[in-house]
Parts: C-alpha cells; structure tokens; sequence
C-alpha cells in the first residue's frame, strides 16, 4: 500500500477520503512490520488485539462522519511513556514488570484524538544514552544500515517513523533525544518549548512516580515524516497539564522564505563539526536565501558557548542522576572529589553535576537566567538560528561499559562520546523550541539535518522553517 510510507497527513487523507480503512491501514502497518522489525527492532512491544479495537472503533467513526483529527492513524509511543495495557520500562531491567493502567496525559490527547495506539519503541537503559539498546529488548538499528545505531534515547521511535512502521510518534529530549535520532535518521523532529507539553507520565522519575510540575528541561515532542504532521500533533498534544482546551500556538511570522531573518551557525572551535553536516546545515541556509530569506552567517548571541555548555552539562546530570539508581549516583558523587571545580571534561562535568549543590545550583541557574536574555534579545533580530543538530552523523555502535571512554569521529578525528550533546544545549538549557528538518542524503546514503532554534513559544515558526526547507528540496 504506498499510502504507509507516506506521511501522516496523506494517511489521514485516505482515510477521510474512503480510499482506505483504518483496518486496512493497520493490517497494512503490521505487514510492514513484520517484514521490516526483526532487522531495525525499533518497536519491542506490539498489541495487535487492542490495534483491530481501536482501528473498528475508528472504521465506525468514520462511517458515522464523526472521525476527530487523528482518527485511525497508527501511533507508537517511546517506551518512557505510560501507556495504558503496555509496559513502560524505560529500557530498564529495574522496571521490566511496570505495566501503568492510564495513559500519559499526551498519550491521552493523541488517543482522544483518534490515534490508533498500539506499540512501544525501544530506548537506551534508564533512557540515558546517545544510541538505542538495551538488556530487555536488544539493540536498535539505524534503517539505512544495521552496523550504525539510529541515535538515543529516542532511537527507536526516530527509526520506526524513518521505516514507515508507525505514521507519527511521541518522542522526549533533554540532551538532544528527539533532535539526534531525527538527523540520524533523516526524518522531522521537534523539540518544544519547555512545559508546553506536559511530560506527566513519563519514565523517569520512577514509575508511578507521576510528578505534576514538569520536570526540568525535559520535553514531549512528536517525531515525523513531514513538517505538517509535527505540526499536527503539536496542536493536539500542546496545552497545561489541567487545562480543557488546546494551547494558544502563535502563528509563524513567515510561511515562506521571503522576509525571513536568518542566522547561521554552523561550526565552532569549541564544538566542531564534520564536514558532512556543517555542509548541510550551510546548504539549507543556502536554500533559503535563495527563495528569498536574509542569512546572516556571522551574528551570535551574547552567550559564550562554553560557558553555557558547562551549566547546561551540570543540571543535564544533577537531573539525570537522580533518576539513577543509588548505588551509581553513588559512585558518580563520590568520584567528584578527583575533579577540580573548573574541569570542564564530561567525565568531570557528570561527577560535579551528580554532586550538584545548592550554591552549585543557584549558580547554574544565574548563568540560565543570563543565557535566557541573551537569546531573547537575539530573536528580536531574528526568526531563527540554524545550527547542527549533532557534531557527526550516525555512528557505528558501541557498547563498550566505560561510556566516558567512547569516543566519536568529526572530520576524522576522535573527539569525546559526549560531543553529541554541544548543539543541543542551546534551546534545552533556555527552554526554547528546536526543530530539527531532514536534508538530501549524500552519496554515503547517511541521513543528515539541520536544527532550526526560534524564539520562546515559537514553535510553529521552526515547524514552518523546516516545511519550507522540506518544500524547496521536493523534486519539481
């Protein structure tokens, strides 16, 4: 059926239009799963009993002219997110028997919606890896090469959209596990606006453990095939976490190129970037500029990099460590006495963050107020910032247990495992939205993106960037 590779809008469309089923469209997604999963194992729990339920009940609605927005689309859900009937475990031995009898609240909205829940999408252990594998599950692979990894935490949900196994996904980041998966895996990704999508239900903290603040710096966001069906799900899955109605998402200010204000970031010397992706991410500015939006490849914002990196790294592992067991926050608190209070090594930077104190903290939260403003004033001048989403495209897996030791390769140089976090740091330790847009394969047949960053609340202006770049690289 070519409709399963499609996006979800065509999927949609289908299904509105009488042309298929929601039956047949989810006989149509197993039949590709079945032949694809054993070799990707992106999706690690499939229910087919409640997937035929669901997809009836929508079959009904759309005979009844009663279909709402998502009515019968096949969703898969990160398995960080409680979903009622499935486990939820985080890839964690620990939580291997947890099975939540209620949904996430934005499982709930996409559910209510129409979607067709109906499989989970593999992660790394305790969701705390750069790549996607784990004890309970195995190892997920990239779709374009089993030797390469699609990128973490939220690998598998990223390879199942990229594999046409699922039509839209729910995905969260907070070092980059929305925006890293898509580059790897040449598919539309978005990071929101921190607390614009509640994340209430989702692994960790704990199971059960349902906390009603959101969690800090961590966000829900959709992983897709196209710019509009981010912007699809955004709508339906944005809004607080008590509220009845959809969150108010202003407007892009530019549907098209013309009059949009442009920077370019797309190397640095304290993060460097492989000649492959800082190609693309300059080529899409290009692209732009040629149907009409200005570039401005030299202004920054009044934020040095390494400065902000080195807070943002500090609360990325004071939250990630909490969630750890207490042996191994243990074990990290305990190593910090061999670091000095400047290193700024990642093995320096996870120690002093598990270690993270009160004077620590209101120190890194002065700097995040400073880099705040920084960018606030920036996108007074500016629609957007592209940036790389990720020094290096997708990489070989490695499993070795010193993580610290693992090391990736820009340019042909070993740089430390812990890299793939720089580009993500700007928009998650800020709060602001992050859009990461698929860009034409190189000759390799390795996926490339580029990150496109807006202002607070901008979200649909990043969504609208990356349709345009999607619109202008569309064969003629």
């Amino acid at each position: 059926m070519g409709l399963i590779t499609r996006d979800a809008t065509a999927q949609l469309a289908g299904l509105r239009g009488g042309t298929l089923s929601a039956t047949s469209l989810f006989e149509a997604e197993l039949a590709r799963i079945d032949a694809l999963n054993p070799g990707i194992n992106a999706l690690i729990e499939i229910d087919r009993e409640a997937g035929y339920r669901q997809a009836a009940a929508s079959d009904a609605r759309l005979a009844a002219g009663t279909a709402r927005p998502l009515e019968g689309l096949p969703v898969s859900i990160k398995d960080c997110f409680d979903v009622a009937g499935l486990g939820n475990r985080a890839g964690a031995s620990l939580f291997a028997s947890y099975r939540p009898a209620e949904d996430a609240v934005a499982v709930a909205r996409l559910r209510a919606a129409g979607a067709v829940i109906f499989a989970k999408s593999n992660v790394p252990a305790f969701a705390g890896d750069f790549q996607t594998y784990n004890k309970l599950f195995g190892t997920t692979n990239a779709p374009f090469d089993p030797a390469r990894s699609p990128g973490g935490s939220s690998g598998g949900a990223a390879a199942a959209i990229a594999s046409a196994m699922s039509a839209l996904e729910l995905g969260s980041d907070i070092g980059g596990s929305i925006r890293w998966p898509a580059h790897c895996c040449g598919i539309y990704g978005l990071k929101p606006t921190w607390d614009l999508v509640p994340t209430f239900g989702h692994v960790p903290p704990a199971p059960g453990l349902r906390l009603r603040q959101a969690a800090d710096m961590v966000v829900a966001g959709p992983l897709a095939r196209s710019a509009r069906d981010l912007d699809l799900a955004l709508k339906i899955i944005a809004s607080p976490l008590n509220a009845e109605g959809p969150a108010f998402l202003p407007p892009p200010r530019c549907e098209e190129p013309q009059g949009l204000r442009l920077a370019l970031w797309a190397d640095d010397p304290f993060a460097p970037v492989d000649a492959t992706v800082r190609a693309g991410v300059a080529g899409a500015a290009g692209l732009l500029m040629r149907a009409g939006a200005q570039v401005d490849d030299q202004a920054r914002p009044a934020s040095d990099f390494a400065e902000l990196y080195e807070a943002y790294a500090l609360l990325l592992h004071a939250i990630t460590a909490a969630g750890l067991p207490e042996a191994a926050r243990q074990r990290l608190i305990t190593a910090a006495a061999q670091y000095g209070p400047h290193d700024r090594s990642h093995a320096a930077l996870q120690a002093r963050g598990a270690r993270l104190n009160a004077d620590d903290y209101a120190l890194v939260q002065s700097r995040r107020q400073a880099a705040r403003a920084a960018f606030a004033s920036f996108f007074e001048r500016f629609d957007a910032l592209l940036v790389p989403p990720a020094p290096t495209r997708a990489i070989p897996h490695d499993h070795s247990a010193d993580v610290m030791a693992r090391l990736i390769t820009v340019n042909g140089a070993t740089r430390p495992y812990f890299d793939v976090t720089h580009w993500a740091a700007f928009a998650t330790f800020c709060g602001l939205p992050a859009c990461v847009a698929p860009l034409p394969v190189p000759a390799d047949g390795m996926p490339t993106g580029v990150q496109i960053i807006c202002a607070a609340g901008q979200d649909r202006q990043a969504i609208a960037i990356a349709g345009m770049l999607g619109r202008l690289q569309a064969p003629a």
